[in-house]
């Protein structure tokens, strides 16, 4: 797994990558200097124990739940943990400024009416993290941010570092407009952003990753093979027969390109025909299907599990099991939920 997300992040720091990549939406052409903070590597690791990538995430959440804690706002994460977490942001900071002594004053945690969000707890614990390191937040509803001269502010504070929450990645709807001005313009730090998310966690890309020629293109010979063989199969359903893809439905799973988490994703062996037919064939990925591990507990019942690593760049800060029953990942079965696993269990 580790190997995966360190060639992937080789491949998107490839200064001819960006290039080869199709359809690369306009606010992730912007080069900006900065990176994305806790970028989520999602795996399931096949019978045979392969180790292969179901999903790369901008926007991961969760990291309190991954590290066993149910309260994140009365239960501190590990010290080294919290350090490491709070230098991701300063390092976002000091790479945007191109200052390596620059410290962000100022940090606005965005989202869509925040505390209506099933993690905003998790906000306030990163609120918490920066002010206890004596860096000024607040967590606020998009609505409440300002522009001025090309700079965002907050009431009259300048926002130096946007810390996003919300699930428009590449900033299209009319509520992100504000910050998309900024992000063209680069006058603030957007963690994370357009560009990475193009670059690494657009669903296409996972298509883009399976033509070889690509790989084989940017990547030393052993390294493009290593991403051949961790990368399910992935295409665009335009590009592929439909009547032959009905009969091989059971072996492949069916996601929208514009979607998130886990939502509009179909199994194959659970689809309709009515289904099937209305999928739209410029926006729907077609992948192989890699099942989730089982496990059982002592009683028999049985659950489903993937893997998920939270890491900014090449550092891996901490990784969970998501131990769920379903069709997909969740945090609504009893007894499932997030498990911490440690870092020298990794394949």
């Amino acid at each position: 797994m580790i190997r995966v997300i360190h060639d992937l992040q080789e491949l998107s720091e490839n200064p001819y990558y960006p290039s080869q990549l199709p359809k690369l939406a306009n606010s992730a052409q912007v080069k900006a200097q900065n990176y994305s903070v806790l970028m989520g590597y999602d795996f399931h690791i096949t019978e045979n124990q392969e180790v292969k990538l179901i999903e790369v995430n901008t926007n991961a959440g969760g990291l309190w739940f991954a590290c066993g804690i149910e309260d994140p706002l009365n239960q501190a994460l590990p010290d080294k943990l919290a350090q490491q977490l709070l230098d991701t942001f300063i390092q976002e900071y000091q790479l945007f400024t191109q200052d390596l002594q620059a410290r962000p004053k100022f940090i606005a945690i965005i989202d869509q009416v925040p505390e209506q969000q099933f993690l905003y707890p998790e906000m306030q614990a990163f609120a918490q993290l920066f002010k206890q390191a004596g860096i000024e937040c607040v967590i606020i509803d998009l609505s409440e941010i300002n522009i001025n001269n090309s700079k965002l502010y907050y009431q009259e504070q300048h926002i130096d570092l946007i810390y996003n929450r919300h699930c428009d990645f590449y900033l299209t709807t009319p509520e992100m407009q504000i910050v998309a001005q900024a992000w063209q313009r680069q006058s603030v730090c957007l963690t994370p952003n357009p560009r990475v998310y193009g670059l690494l966690a657009d669903k296409q890309r996972m298509a883009d990753w399976s033509q070889s020629t690509l790989l084989n293109d940017l990547l030393k010979p052993k390294v493009a093979q290593r991403l051949q063989q961790a990368i399910p199969k992935t295409q665009l359903l335009h590009t592929l027969d439909r009547n032959t893809l009905w009969s091989e439905r059971k072996r492949l799973v069916f996601k929208p390109t514009t979607s998130y988490a886990s939502r509009g994703v179909y199994i194959g062996e659970k689809l309709t025909k009515g289904k099937f037919n209305g999928f739209d064939l410029q926006t729907t990925l077609v992948q192989e299907r890699i099942k989730p591990s089982i496990i059982r507990t002592n009683d028999g019942t049985q659950f489903k599990v993937d893997f998920r690593l939270f890491v900014y760049r090449h550092t891996i800060l901490t990784a969970c099991a998501r131990i769920y029953q379903g069709q997909v990942t969740n945090l609504r079965t009893p007894n499932g939920g997030f498990s911490q696993l440690k870092l020298s269990n990794l394949i």
